[in-house]
């Protein structure tokens, strides 16, 4: 094994803590050297204000992790791009589909990776889901993502600002689970979002989409959901019918749950520090835009309608 790649850390809430910062220690292919917040830092690692100051503090950084709310990737990207870093980027990815596909072009120019992660791709079951849907494509396909935002996303007012994605936040990930999964183009049909009043992004969705082989996907999304968190997709084929729960971490095919392989990674992030280190040795770059625009689009054709003020 070579040199571990000296890797920085931009922003440091919860998904960084709770996710990021194991799995990069985790991980021999790589070294975390240090850590850039307004408000926060990370013991055993020098701290910086900004990543201006994360990159010109450290000579020898090879990387940059960037968990910052979605406003903000892109012009960290940029500069770290520009500045010779490899980057990884949490989702969603950027706020426009323009941004990424620039951040593409920067990276391939810079001779860099650039890895956009979607870690519900990484779930358990979605590997063995896809291999089954090429053999057996769906007929039709029901989305169930319910959460409770104030669990998940306690205090994060960007969430709810232009550019923070509301409800899609965590229903991208439903999104890039189905790009995954099913072997077609995948196009919005018709979309309705709920906007609190005192708000600038949805709390819940309702959405019909359409494979290119015409079978129909509904999704239900909403940041309202108390108690159980729900996050199914369910799969009619021609065979027997397939459920991803948990996020993607289970695979049930008819009324049998598929056992997960025991050599099979217990996290989805530490199966993205691993890919990544093989995209860098490689010198390559993977970005998925597909996730970002559904997105995009059920944002053009939706209907939307007010309720009520959120209140934390």
């Amino acid at each position: 094994m070579g040199k571990p790649v000296r890797i920085g850390l931009l922003g440091i809430g919860k998904i960084a803590r709770d996710q990021h910062v194991p799995s990069i220690r985790g991980n021999e292919s790589f070294s975390l050297v240090a850590a850039a917040s307004r408000n926060a830092t990370i013991e055993g690692v020098a701290n910086f204000p900004s990543i201006e100051a994360m990159i010109d503090g450290c000579a020898d950084l090879d990387a940059v992790a960037i968990c910052t709310p979605p406003q903000l990737h892109y012009e960290a990207a940029k500069l770290a791009l520009k500045k010779g870093k490899h980057v990884l980027l949490e989702k969603p990815p950027c706020t426009s589909t323009l941004e990424l596909a620039h951040l593409s072009r920067l990276a391939k120019d810079a001779g860099r990776t650039l890895y956009q992660t979607w870690h519900s791709q990484h779930a358990h079951g979605v590997a063995p889901a896809a291999a089954l849907l090429r053999g057996s494509p769906p007929r039709r396909v029901r989305v169930t993502w319910k959460e409770d935002v104030r669990r998940w996303h306690p205090g994060q007012t960007w969430i709810w600002q232009p550019g923070g994605f509301g409800i899609f936040d965590p229903g991208i990930n439903a999104l890039s689970i189905l790009t995954k999964i099913i072997p077609d183009d995948i196009f919005p049909r018709s979309a309705h979002l709920y906007v609190p009043s005192n708000c600038q992004a949805p709390i819940a969705a309702d959405l019909e989409l359409v494979t290119a082989r015409g079978a129909e996907i509904s999704a239900s999304l909403d940041f309202r959901q108390t108690g159980d968190q729900t996050w199914d997709i369910a799969v009619e084929t021609d065979d027997a019918p397939l459920v991803l729960s948990a996020g993607g971490g289970n695979l049930t095919i008819g009324n049998k749950e598929v056992p997960r392989d025991p050599g099979a990674l217990g996290s989805e992030y530490v199966s993205i520090y691993r890919d990544f280190a093989g995209l860098i040795a490689r010198e390559e770059s993977e970005v998925d835009a597909r996730p970002l625009q559904l997105v995009a689009d059920i944002f053009l054709i939706a209907k939307r309608s007010l309720v009520e003020p959120f209140v934390e």
